[in-house]
Protein backbone atom coordinates (compact mmCIF):
# COMPACT_ATOMS: atom_id res chain seq x y z
CA UNK A 1 0.00 0.00 0.00
CA UNK A 2 1.31 3.22 -1.25
CA UNK A 3 2.50 6.07 1.95
CA UNK A 4 -0.11 8.43 0.45
CA UNK A 5 -3.10 5.82 0.78
CA UNK A 6 -6.02 6.77 2.83
CA UNK A 7 -8.34 4.04 2.31
CA UNK A 8 -7.04 0.40 3.63
CA UNK A 9 -7.49 -2.68 1.39
CA UNK A 10 -9.88 -3.39 4.71
CA UNK A 11 -12.12 -0.15 3.93
CA UNK A 12 -12.73 -1.53 0.31
CA UNK A 13 -13.46 -5.07 2.04
CA UNK A 14 -15.88 -3.65 3.78
CA UNK A 15 -17.23 -1.89 1.03
CA UNK A 16 -18.10 -5.73 -0.86
CA UNK A 17 -20.11 -6.26 2.26
CA UNK A 18 -23.57 -5.08 2.84
CA UNK A 19 -24.15 -2.21 5.57
CA UNK A 20 -25.36 1.14 7.15
CA UNK A 21 -23.41 4.25 6.44
CA UNK A 22 -24.41 7.13 8.58
CA UNK A 23 -23.39 10.64 7.21
CA UNK A 24 -22.93 13.16 9.69
CA UNK A 25 -23.04 16.74 9.05
CA UNK A 26 -23.07 20.43 10.82
CA UNK A 27 -23.46 23.62 9.90
CA UNK A 28 -27.34 24.99 10.12
CA UNK A 29 -28.02 22.15 11.84
CA UNK A 30 -26.28 18.59 12.91
CA UNK A 31 -28.01 16.05 11.01
CA UNK A 32 -27.14 12.32 10.30
CA UNK A 33 -28.29 10.81 7.10
CA UNK A 34 -27.70 7.17 6.00
CA UNK A 35 -27.23 5.26 2.99
CA UNK A 36 -25.65 1.09 2.08
CA UNK A 37 -22.28 0.31 1.30
CA UNK A 38 -23.48 -1.05 -1.73
CA UNK A 39 -23.83 2.41 -2.84
CA UNK A 40 -20.43 3.97 -1.88
CA UNK A 41 -17.80 4.68 -4.65
CA UNK A 42 -14.42 4.79 -4.06
CA UNK A 43 -12.28 6.55 -6.99
CA UNK A 44 -8.65 5.78 -8.06
CA UNK A 45 -7.59 8.99 -5.83
CA UNK A 46 -10.13 7.76 -3.34
CA UNK A 47 -12.62 10.48 -3.49
CA UNK A 48 -15.93 8.66 -2.41
CA UNK A 49 -18.61 8.96 -4.76
CA UNK A 50 -22.79 8.59 -2.81
CA UNK A 51 -25.69 8.60 -4.69
CA UNK A 52 -28.03 11.59 -3.69
CA UNK A 53 -31.74 11.26 -4.27
CA UNK A 54 -32.48 13.30 -0.41
CA UNK A 55 -29.77 14.29 1.40
CA UNK A 56 -31.36 17.95 1.54
CA UNK A 57 -30.75 19.05 4.84
CA UNK A 58 -26.87 17.45 4.67
CA UNK A 59 -26.75 19.46 0.98
CA UNK A 60 -27.63 22.69 2.91
CA UNK A 61 -25.20 21.67 5.90
CA UNK A 62 -22.17 21.24 2.97
CA UNK A 63 -23.46 24.68 1.91
CA UNK A 64 -22.14 26.04 5.22
CA UNK A 65 -19.70 23.97 6.34
CA UNK A 66 -18.62 21.46 4.08
CA UNK A 67 -16.81 18.86 6.74
CA UNK A 68 -18.85 15.69 7.20
CA UNK A 69 -17.81 12.30 8.84
CA UNK A 70 -18.58 9.07 7.83
CA UNK A 71 -19.24 5.85 10.05
CA UNK A 72 -19.43 2.16 8.15
CA UNK A 73 -19.24 -1.11 9.24
CA UNK A 74 -19.95 -4.99 8.16
CA UNK A 75 -20.52 -7.77 10.71
CA UNK A 76 -18.55 -10.30 7.68
CA UNK A 77 -15.18 -8.43 7.97
CA UNK A 78 -12.63 -9.67 10.31
CA UNK A 79 -11.63 -6.83 12.94
CA UNK A 80 -8.91 -6.10 15.21
CA UNK A 81 -8.08 -8.82 17.26
CA UNK A 82 -10.33 -11.31 15.15
CA UNK A 83 -13.29 -9.83 16.32
CA UNK A 84 -16.40 -10.91 13.73
CA UNK A 85 -16.72 -7.37 12.33
CA UNK A 86 -15.24 -4.14 11.56
CA UNK A 87 -16.13 -0.43 11.08
CA UNK A 88 -14.60 2.75 10.02
CA UNK A 89 -14.65 6.82 11.04
CA UNK A 90 -14.35 8.90 7.90
CA UNK A 91 -13.91 12.73 7.84
CA UNK A 92 -13.92 14.65 4.69
CA UNK A 93 -14.84 17.51 2.80
CA UNK A 94 -17.87 17.18 0.70
CA UNK A 95 -19.30 18.94 -2.05
CA UNK A 96 -23.10 18.10 -4.10
CA UNK A 97 -21.85 17.35 -8.14
CA UNK A 98 -24.82 17.78 -10.67
CA UNK A 99 -22.88 17.34 -13.89
CA UNK A 100 -19.93 16.08 -15.47
CA UNK A 101 -18.16 12.77 -15.90
CA UNK A 102 -18.55 11.31 -12.41
CA UNK A 103 -22.12 12.23 -12.12
CA UNK A 104 -22.70 10.42 -15.56
CA UNK A 105 -20.56 7.72 -14.35
CA UNK A 106 -22.81 7.47 -11.31
CA UNK A 107 -26.10 8.07 -13.34
CA UNK A 108 -25.39 5.10 -15.23
CA UNK A 109 -25.17 3.04 -11.68
CA UNK A 110 -27.95 4.11 -9.73
CA UNK A 111 -31.29 5.70 -11.93
CA UNK A 112 -32.64 7.46 -8.95
CA UNK A 113 -29.87 9.93 -8.13
CA UNK A 114 -30.61 13.76 -8.63
CA UNK A 115 -26.92 14.52 -7.34
CA UNK A 116 -23.83 13.08 -6.55
CA UNK A 117 -22.32 13.43 -3.06
CA UNK A 118 -18.52 13.61 -3.58
CA UNK A 119 -16.08 13.26 -0.49
CA UNK A 120 -12.42 14.24 0.01
CA UNK A 121 -11.08 11.85 2.60
CA UNK A 122 -9.16 13.82 5.05
CA UNK A 123 -8.58 10.43 7.40
CA UNK A 124 -9.79 6.60 7.72
CA UNK A 125 -9.92 4.94 10.85
CA UNK A 126 -10.42 1.78 11.45
CA UNK A 127 -12.28 1.30 14.90
CA UNK A 128 -12.76 -1.84 15.95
Amino acid sequence: MSENKKLPEKFTEVLQHEGVVSIVSWGIETHVANTWNSYLVVTDDERILIPAYGFRKTEKNVNVNNNVKLTLGSKEVIGFRDYQGTGFLVDGLARFVESGKEYDFMKEKFSFLTRVLEIEVSSCAQKI
